[in-house]
């Protein structure tokens, strides 16, 4: 703890606090409908806030103009074009990535940017995937293609409390078989892809962007996953060059939904082969000759007609954020998560046990504002985490509980092994509190709490006491029937 740091003073106390004091004022008029009926949102791990400027640039575009499905050449159509090509100059801008060595995709979101890639690229015998043990779903899944492709899937496991990365274990897998493959399979030139999370939506471990170059100096395109990092950080494509980079625009700025990105370099794009194509991806196509000529642009990789009345709120976001200033976010919620865990770390209950027991990194440093955690009793047991989002959601408070989408993150957390995970465990198994019974889990999950944005001390406070006040010396007891778990 920095000896300037009061852990029992409001976090607005705290050094620096005061120069982030602009977003104070934009939560009191843009983004004053948080307040409402006293709610405190604390989910921006799982999606921003939409300020009321967003809103009203949408509502007064589509009311000032007349748009239509962008594959035509008619005045409504180019209309939309217009607007879409804009927004694709705006992402390039924002992330400082040169026009020429870098194209933008948009998708669904970042899962649908993640598949993208997974489905297209030249898995092999030669060209293995490596992951990071913290990935999110959506990235894990792109072993199913790589699997089916027989290319290897290596796995980087997470060490320590802080559950992080260990670079040496890095590189034992990026560098595993790698020549004995290449000239086995005669593929020398081949390359393979690593994937990892800039940072993680469990623990908020931020891992080091340098990776990047070190896998490229190891043969390997990289695809950054940056859902979490994006919202609160920098990512500045002129100094760290990933091959691929996966985003969700909600994530950054709340609105809108149903629109992600794949942000690509074009030499990587261009290596990637699309198992099908669809209505806009194609140049000419013909039924009779069974032929198809793909276009030669991102276009080729963007399925069907685009979010066309939506994709425009991605430049109005990214220009908002801009005007606020990444670094002014960054700054504020550094401040209130350090705050946070340090506060959290002084709840102990009568009998000397903790309240808290944190996930990954129990200071600010090398992290994000994302803090993972389970309550426990007086005795030492978890609170089950269904409790929690009981409880918390009856108080006012948006949180999230359960898993996460990032098992790997989980089970580095709860120190299960890869012999409990077998397939053989798994027999008879039909739910997921059957699962958790045979893995001899305590509970299925944690609990999560997101600093972004529109964030505030006066957030953080009330959550700290909410927990303190309902969980702090309360013995496990009996508690009210939870509905089972549907999912992890």
């Amino acid at each position: 703890m920095r000896p300037d740091a009061i852990p029992h003073a409001s976090p607005a106390a705290l050094p620096g606090y005061a120069t982030t004091g602009r977003i104070d004022e934009l939560r009191a008029t843009e983004y004053r409908h948080l307040d409402t009926d006293g709610q405190v949102y604390l989910d921006y791990a799982g999606s921003g806030v939409a300020a009321q400027t967003q809103v009203r640039a949408h509502h007064d575009r589509l009311l000032a103009g007349l748009y239509s499905n962008p594959h035509s050449e008619n005045p409504t159509s180019a209309a939309a074009s217009s607007l879409v090509e804009s927004a694709r100059r705006a992402v390039l801008d924002f992330f400082r990535a040169d026009p020429a060595e870098y194209a933008v995709v948009f998708t669904p979101n970042a899962s649908g940017a993640c598949r993208l890639v997974g489905e297209a690229y030249d898995f092999g015998r030669a060209a293995p995937l490596v992951l990071t043990w913290d990935n999110h779903n959506s990235v894990n899944g792109i072993r199913e293609f790589a699997r089916s492709a027989h290319a290897s899937v290596r796995y980087v496991p997470l060490s320590g409390p802080e559950l992080r990365v260990a670079e040496s274990d890095l590189v034992a897998a990026l560098d595993a078989g790698r020549g004995s493959l290449s000239r086995r399979w005669g593929r020398p030139g081949r390359r393979g892809l690593f994937a990892y999370p800039a940072q993680s939506n469990f623990s908020g471990v931020q891992h080091p962007l340098g990776w990047v170059e070190l896998a490229h100096q190891r043969g390997y395109d990289v695809l950054l996953d940056a859902a979490a990092f994006a919202p609160t950080n920098r990512l500045d494509l002129s100094v760290v060059r990933p091959d691929f980079v996966c985003l969700s625009w909600y994530k950054l700025f709340g609105y809108p939904t149903g629109v992600g990105a794949l942000l690509a370099r074009r030499t990587a794009l261009a290596r990637l082969r699309r198992p099908w194509f669809a209505g806009g991806t194609i140049r000419a196509v013909s039924v009779q000759g069974d032929w198809h000529r793909p276009m030669d642009d991102e276009s080729a990789f963007e399925d069907g007609t685009l979010n066309f009345l939506s994709i425009p709120d991605v430049e109005v976001g990214l220009r908002w954020l801009d005007s606020i200033g990444v670094d002014l976010v960054h700054s504020r919620v550094g401040l209130l998560t350090e705050w946070l865990l340090e506060r959290l770390a002084t709840l102990r209950h009568d009998t000397g046990g903790p309240l808290v027991q944190v996930y990954g990194p129990t200071t600010g440093a090398g992290r994000g504002g994302t803090v993972t955690f389970n309550l426990r009793h007086p005795d030492g047991t978890l609170v089950d985490e269904r409790l929690v989002a009981r409880e918390a959601a009856a108080a006012g408070f948006s949180l999230r509980t359960g898993c996460f989408c990032n098992p790997g993150a989980g089970e580095g957390a709860f120190g299960i092994s890869r012999w409990s995970t077998r397939q053989r465990l798994l027999a008879g198994v039909d739910t997921i509190d059957q699962y958790l019974m045979a893995l001899r889990l305590p509970t299925g999950g944690a609990v999560r709490v997101s600093f972004g944005l529109a964030s505030t001390a006066t957030d953080a406070e009330r959550f700290v006491a909410f927990a303190q006040s309902t969980y702090l010396n309360r013995g496990a007891g009996a508690e009210t029937p939870l509905p089972p778990r549907l999912r992890c």
